[in-house]
């Protein structure tokens, strides 16, 4: 049986199109997901990156591939009315919702925390939203103490650790595999693929003299 972390920020709408396509993407394989909350703007402040929804031409051409690819996969996926947004609040209440002895939360919470956000178009951080999604999925923990405050942090350290660079990211057995885009590469990977036992994997990653910007 593969274990399969799939590192995952709900404020990305490709993470979103991943998640509903994951399943598919496993079919037939003997596999467990384990789904990790990470903070997507502590990963991008790390590697000196901005998000795509944060450079104004990026931003456009991503809303707009994301709905042409919602409607490829049959999926619903609603703009929120405001994006990006703060999702430090659908994070922890991730954490606060895993339980015991598990690296994270199930995966009918991750689907109720990513519907929030991309089902409806309304505002993701609205008070009263907020609310009734916290009373519906009964956490086990406070998602504002200082042990769940605490997890997150550990656990965007601990991706960070792993090499993630976005979400949504897939990490296994040893290997990362980085969009939704992967889902593929991964199954292959998952199936034994022949060309992931060669050296074609380390040498497409070798060191090639170049310039770097700074």
């Amino acid at each position: 049986m593969k274990r399969i972390d799939f590192w995952f920020d709900c404020i990305s709408p490709y993470a979103w199109l991943a998640f509903n396509a994951l399943p598919q993407a496993l079919e037939g394989i003997s596999h467990v997901v384990d789904y990790r909350p990470l903070l997507l703007g502590g990963v991008l402040a790390h590697w000196g990156q901005k998000g795509p929804a944060e450079i104004a031409p990026q931003r456009d051409w991503t809303y707009r591939q994301v709905r042409w690819l919602a409607a490829q996969q049959g999926v619903v996926l609603d703009l929120p009315a405001e994006h990006p947004f703060n999702p430090l609040a659908l994070q922890r209440l991730a954490l606060a919702c895993t339980p015991a002895g598990q690296p994270g939360p199930s995966r009918h919470v991750v689907q109720a925390l990513f519907e929030h956000v991309w089902v409806g178009g309304t505002d993701a951080n609205d008070p009263g939203r907020l609310a009734a999604l916290q009373a519906r999925l009964a956490p086990s923990r406070d998602p504002q103490s200082p042990e769940v405050k605490a997890q997150l942090r550990a656990s965007t350290e601990s991706a960070l650790q792993q090499g993630v660079f976005g979400v949504p990211s897939f990490g296994v057995d040893g290997r990362l595999f980085f969009g939704s885009d992967a889902l593929p590469m991964l199954r292959a990977a998952l199936l034994g693929d022949a060309w992931f036992d060669g050296p074609a994997w380390d040498e497409a990653a070798a060191a090639r003299p170049g310039v770097l910007r700074r």
